[in-house]
């Protein structure tokens, strides 16, 4: 089974879990696997976790299977440290899983980013 993520930017968390919830329940009940979710309250806090060096790594990731951290530094051209650090953060997002052996895969074979930009969008605190 290929797993999907959807990444919704929406203030309202609250409204979010229930949707999730809702979304959960009708899934189980029909056996269907209704993907995962990743909300963000704001675009500054999507922008601000997932930096485009971050999305470079997931953009390399999807798919690769198990990458070590050095293997993946050497593929990004970036200094290991910074790459470790930022797995990590993508691991803490649920963008990535972390195995055992410390290498690091991306579970999802297809993530969309669902943003919408209205007039009533609120701005940023």
């Amino acid at each position: 089974m290929d797993r999907t993520l959807t990444i919704t930017i929406d203030q309202d968390w609250r409204a979010f879990l229930a949707d999730a919830g809702r979304r959960a329940k009708h899934g189980l009940a029909a056996g269907a696997y209704q993907g995962e979710r990743l909300n963000f309250e704001s675009p500054a806090a999507f922008f601000g976790q997932l930096t485009e060096l971050r999305w470079n790594i997931v953009r390399e990731m999807l798919g690769a299977g198990q990458v070590g951290i050095r293997e993946l530094a050497r593929r990004l051209e970036r200094d290991v440290r910074r790459v470790h650090e930022d797995t990590k953060a993508l691991v803490d997002l649920g963008l990535l899983e972390k195995a055992d052996d410390g290498s690091v895969i991306c579970p999802f074979a297809d993530i969309h980013i669902d943003m919408h930009l209205t007039q009533n969008f609120p701005a940023a605190a």
